[in-house]
């Protein structure tokens, strides 16, 4: 296990770099920052010359890049255009974003995997049914409707909650922006567990243990669901990555001031650094997820081992 470890953190440094090096790429050509910061009028070519040589935007981009990876090494991913560190950005807009998706990925393991498991048991019954039409309209409603409609009627009309969350964002308040950002994450999570459920239950390994005799508690719990949250697993693995990044949407309806939050600042307003020193995290996120579900496929699997 040891070794694969290792292995595995090797082979994530090429995906590192070539990732962060695709973004920065994609950043710098693809606009001009210095254009931003003039506003709507054109910056005259000393002002423009000074600002580019302030933040080494004179430089060539492979330049910029390799000074850019060398300062994230040391921790510094650079100074926004307003004169802000990058990294104060950062321990303002994360903590707000880890909890939005600590409380979407509860949703989605609670009740997804929940509904799953009852609709894979139930296969072809009403109840199945049901719950396939209800995440077919949830998959198919845009999440900035959904969200729209749940701070109208639980904020504004009923009054249940507040229309929009504090500065600090905490847990309860996060409970129906977490719902909202998970609501397309959890019909899928209860689509593909009721399948792998589904699947599984004919078996031969689930019908011996029938067979023995032993409980249909010890059956369903020991045997038949953790070998289909397998592909579950992996889902929810990736989603965590991808909730945090795209809570865009879900942070804007309800004034979150997280990572969603500062992209879309950074990109509106065109400030490389903020936008590169956030996706950069965000890679690393990625990375550290897709790892840690390769190895609790050996949790859930005895079967599985890693040399």
């Amino acid at each position: 296990m040891g070794r694969y470890v290792v292995r595995r953190l090797l082979q994530m440094i090429p995906v590192f770099i070539g990732a962060t090096l695709l973004i920065f790429l994609m950043v710098n050509v693809m606009g001009d920052p210095i254009a931003g910061l003039c506003g709507e009028r054109q910056c005259d070519p000393a002002t423009a010359a000074q600002l580019k040589k302030e933040f080494g935007l004179d430089k060539p981009v492979w330049q910029q890049y390799l000074t850019y990876m060398g300062n994230v090494f040391t921790g510094d991913f650079g100074t926004a255009f307003n004169g802000q560190k990058v990294t104060e950005l950062m321990a303002t807009a994360f903590p707000v974003t880890i909890r939005l998706t600590i409380v979407a990925i509860l949703f989605e393991i609670v009740i997804g995997i929940t509904l799953g498991v009852i609709t894979g048991l139930k296969r072809g019954r009403p109840v199945d049914t049901s719950v396939l039409l209800l995440t077919l309209v949830v998959i198919s409603v845009p999440t900035f409707v959904t969200g729209l409609l749940l701070q109208l009627l639980l904020g504004v009309e009923w009054g249940w909650i507040k229309p929009s969350v504090s500065t600090d964002a905490t847990f309860g308040e996060l409970i129906v922006p977490g719902l909202v950002l998970a609501s397309v994450s959890l019909a899928y999570v209860t689509r593909l567990t009721r399948t792998s459920i589904a699947e599984n239950r004919r078996s031969d390994y689930v019908r011996t243990a029938v067979a023995k005799g032993l409980p249909r508690q010890r059956v369903i719990i020991r045997h038949l669901l953790r070998n289909s949250l397998i592909p579950v697993v992996t889902f929810i693995g990736t989603d965590i990555g991808a909730l945090m990044g795209g809570a865009i949407v879900t942070e804007r309806i309800f004034n979150i001031h997280g990572v969603g939050y500062q992209l879309y600042q950074g990109i509106l307003r065109q400030n490389t650094q903020t936008v590169v020193g956030f996706v950069t995290v965000l890679v690393l996120v990625f990375l550290v997820a897709n790892l840690l579900v390769d190895l609790l496929y050996a949790v859930l699997d005895p079967r599985i081992r890693y040399a």
